[in-house]
C-alpha cells in the first residue's frame, strides 16, 4: 500500500528530508512549516490533504508562527490571535522595558 502524503514544494522543506517525513505523526510540524514558509499552492494541497478542520486544529496548536501568519489565519479561520498557542506564549516572552 502507498503511503499517503500531499505535494509539496521544498520551498518550506529546504532543510528536511522530504521523503523522511511522517506526515500523520508530524501533522502539526508540516502544517507550521506550511503556513509560514510555504506556498499558495502547498497551502491548498495541505487543506485538501487534512481538511480545513484538522488544519485549524494544528494551526491553532502551532508551537511557532510568525505574526503575518497568525493574521491570515485569523481571517481564512475566523479566530482571534488570543486562541493560538504559540501567540499566548509570544505575549508572556514579550520584553517590557523598565523606566
Amino acid at each position: 500500500m502507498a503511503i499517503r502524503k500531499p505535494i509539496l514544494s521544498k520551498q518550506a522543506f529546504w532543510d528536511v528530508d522530504m521523503e523522511k517525513i511522517d506526515y500523520e505523526k508530524n501533522a502539526r510540524f508540516v502544517v507550521e512549516k506550511v503556513i509560514d514558509r510555504g506556498t499558495h499552492q502547498d497551502f491548498l494541497n495541505i487543506l485538501n490533504f487534512y481538511g480545513f478542520k484538522k488544519t485549524k486544529e494544528l494551526a491553532l496548536n502551532a508551537g511557532w508562527l510568525s505574526d503575518i501568519s497568525i493574521n491570515f489565519c485569523c481571517t481564512l479561520f475566523d479566530v482571534n490571535p488570543n486562541d493560538f498557542k504559540c501567540y499566548e506564549k509570544k505575549q508572556l516572552n514579550r520584553q517590557h522595558w523598565n523606566f
